[in-house]
């Protein structure tokens, strides 16, 4: 497989974005009553027939209150960040995570990652072992019961057991436990081996001293609970297997040994493997690169903070081609932690790579030097990086931005001089290194002021309506226009689009139709008017296809019978007055959603009744549901109009067509939009017999 188009080496996929977890609520302590207090009168029996009144029925018997590891079955979403895919194999990157910061405090060298034939996972380092004596506040509980079942719990918070980690809140594991159908514990610790087995974070039993060993370490074997999943969700044996690799390159100093049953494969992974990668960061990025052309041999370290914990290493060069699909790229970490969003650590390592070829720049007189900037380092690189420090603050649970200062200071201090060293005892290569980026940044400014150029060509040529947001991609190529119906739906939509490709023009209720309309009135019209100076068009006889500012135009209206009626005027319009638009199939419909039906974690939209019955009979059959009826798109949130209507990921749109003869379809529109009332009327006369009888009026 070519480095263009191998995966990932880190490839752990990035978690989506939860909410910060919350510690659960405490429960509520009796309280004595008051001598004197008078019992209060029994709430009235509401029969459904009384008028509304705010607050009735609301009382201090209506506060949940959520105990042990309730709130993760509750709400996972706040812990592990949903419960598709990337949330379920998120639960592996928890117990990994633990047994890797017994790695790193150099306690362990073995971990060991097994997926079984049934999808049980199991993983065991030979470190320390989860404390087993009972725990000084809460009697009657071992330690390695409360680290199982009691959220922020565990021994990273002091510091003394270990000076740097990866876990930080103490809800990794019992988020695992709280989530698994089965999950058993056993720890090799004090000359035993001890034993306990819990379900859904309950425990089945005490713990169990089951006999003499003088191993040590701990093994935590566990399975998905279905009713959290969805039943049939199970771990990828691919993505376990990269997610195992990356946490090997990232610390030298381990050794993973992997097995998966066979039957459980059904790709290229291998069922039995040894990952111990001696060069580190090093050896990843040689394996990304491969054979790619590359400006410079890779600059690669690692320096440790002298007195202090704390540790940088790091791995980067650059490609003239590019890595594969993209023409760079950056992944870092924090204590062997992915942060597919960055954070503090990328920015210290930006910064100290643009200082030192700034001040190799001065060194050698290349005065250019002063114009470049992060941008231009990173635009070719492709770079790996990886700190350890104490205590670090993320974004999350899931721990996908890191946001401690102390990220850019550690990195950028300990990266100075090994970048300096580094420029100048290769003088050759630096100045090669140099040059390349010094072209990026001229480049850059060379496109800037095109750009420049251009907006104000436009500004000058073309008066844009003030109601329009326009894209800020000059090109018509991958641009798309969303005619929306009315200003509330244009907010929901400004909010839920691509700045860069797709614009917004909202449209005050229904435009003229332009099948019955004179001429004087069309000229008048002031919503057509602001149509036809966004697309950039004269319509008519005049009109030029080339002139179009806009790649695709999207007629977004309502999914009701008044939206119906806008598209369809909005259709004519096109027809009329600049068909070519239509003929070169760039006119579509969006199909937004009437419904949103819900039966706990599990949502789907529908577009209309046909397709919430074939939902309701399918995906929710035997669910109990609530089912959500949008009025219209003003009342969907941005989020929702992105996810079902706007994201070319993910929605369907329908391409306008005419007939192959032109006179059936002149036909057609004159008698539908044409100024004939009689014409219209005997269509509907003749097709009455095929509506539906639940018409959404």
């Amino acid at each position: 497989m070519s480095a263009s188009n191998a995966p990932s080496l880190f490839d752990d996929v990035p978690e989506p974005k939860p909410e910060e977890p919350k510690a659960a609520p405490a429960p509520v302590a009796a309280q004595p009553a008051p001598a004197a207090a008078p019992t209060p009168p029994p709430a009235p029996k509401l029969t459904g027939s009384e008028p509304f009144v705010p607050g009735a029925g609301y009382s201090a018997s209506s506060i949940e209150v959520l105990e042990g590891l309730e709130p993760v079955r509750k709400r996972p979403g706040m812990y592990i960040g949903g419960t598709d895919e990337r949330a379920l194999h998120h639960l592996f990157a928890e117990v990994l995570d633990n047994a890797m910061d017994e790695a790193v405090a150099k306690h362990a060298k073995l971990i060991t990652v097994d997926l079984d034939a049934d999808g049980v996972l199991s993983v065991r380092d030979d470190g320390r072992g989860i404390p087993v004596d009972p725990h000084p506040k809460h009697p009657g509980k071992s330690a390695l019961e409360v680290v199982m079942t009691v959220l922020h719990s565990g021994g990273k918070f002091s510091g003394k057991a270990y000076e740097t980690s990866g876990g930080l809140h103490g809800v990794g594991v019992s988020v695992v436990n709280a989530l698994s159908d089965l999950l058993d514990v056993t720890v090799w610790r004090d000359g035993f081996e001890w034993k306990q087995s819990f379900s859904r974070g309950i425990p089945q039993g005490p713990i169990q001293q089951i006999q003499p060993s003088k191993k040590r370490g701990t093994l935590i074997r566990f399975h998905p609970d279905a009713e959290i999943f969805g039943v049939g969700a199970a771990f990828k044996p691919a993505r376990l297997f990269r997610m195992a690799r990356s946490k090997a390159y990232l610390f030298r100093g381990v050794e993973i040994k992997w097995t998966c049953a066979p039957e459980r494969i059904t790709d290229a992974t291998p069922a039995s493997a040894i990952l111990h990668f001696p060069g580190g960061l090093a050896d990843a990025l040689a394996e990304r690169v491969g054979e790619l052309e590359t400006v410079t041999p890779a600059f690669a370290g690692r320096v440790e903070r002298k007195g202090e914990a704390g540790a940088v290493e790091w791995a980067v060069t650059w490609s003239p081609i590019g890595f594969g699909e993209s023409d760079g790229f950056v992944q870092s970490y924090c204590n062997t932690v992915s942060t597919p969003d960055g954070g503090t650590h990328e920015a210290g390592f930006r910064a100290a790579l643009v200082k030192g070829l700034k001040a190799y720049g001065e060194l050698t007189n290349e005065k250019r030097a002063g114009q470049i900037t992060a941008e231009d380092v990173i635009a070719n690189a492709g770079a790996l990086i990886s700190v350890f420090i104490r205590n670090p603050e993320f974004q999350g649970q899931t721990k996908d931005r890191l946001s401690s200062p102390e990220g850019a200071r550690l990195v950028e201090q300990l990266l100075r001089d090994p970048i300096d060293h580094w420029l100048t005892e290769s003088p050759k290569q630096a100045n090669t290194l140099l040059g390349f980026v010094i072209d990026r940044a001229e480049d850059r400014l060379r496109r800037r002021k095109d750009k420049d150029v251009q907006r104000a060509a436009a500004t000058r040529k073309l008066r844009l309506p003030g109601k329009l947001s326009d894209c800020s991609r000059q090109s018509a190529n991958g641009t798309e226009l969303f005619i929306v119906e009315g200003d509330s739906a244009g907010g929901s939509a400004k909010q839920a689009r691509d700045r860069q490709t797709q614009a917004i023009l909202p449209l005050r209720g229904k435009i003229l139709n332009v099948a019955s309309a004179t001429a004087d009135k069309l000229r008048a019209n002031v919503e057509l008017s602001d149509l036809t100076l966004a697309l950039g068009v004269t319509p008519g006889p005049r009109f030029d296809i080339e002139t179009l500012r806009y790649e695709r135009i999207v007629i977004m209206t309502d999914a009701d019978v008044d939206g119906a009626h806008i598209a369809a005027l909005l259709i004519t319009f096109f027809y009329r007055s600049m068909p070519e638009v239509i003929r070169q199939g760039r006119l579509f419909m969006a199909l937004p959603p009437l419904y949103r039906i819900s039966a706990g974690p599990l949502s789907e939209y529908a577009r209309d009744e046909a397709h919430r019955d074939e939902l309701m009979a399918t995906v929710f059959k035997g669910k109990k549901t609530e089912i959500g009826r949008f009025k219209g798109l003003g009342e969907m949130m941005a989020s929702q109009l992105k996810e079902t209507t706007m994201d070319p990921k993910k929605r369907t749109l329908a391409r306008v067509t005419v007939p192959d003869s032109e006179d059936d379809i002149e036909d057609l529109v004159e008698r539908l939009m044409g100024k004939k009332a009689d014409a219209r009327f005997r269509f509907i006369q003749d097709n009455a017999q095929f509506a539906q009888a639940d018409l959404d009026v």
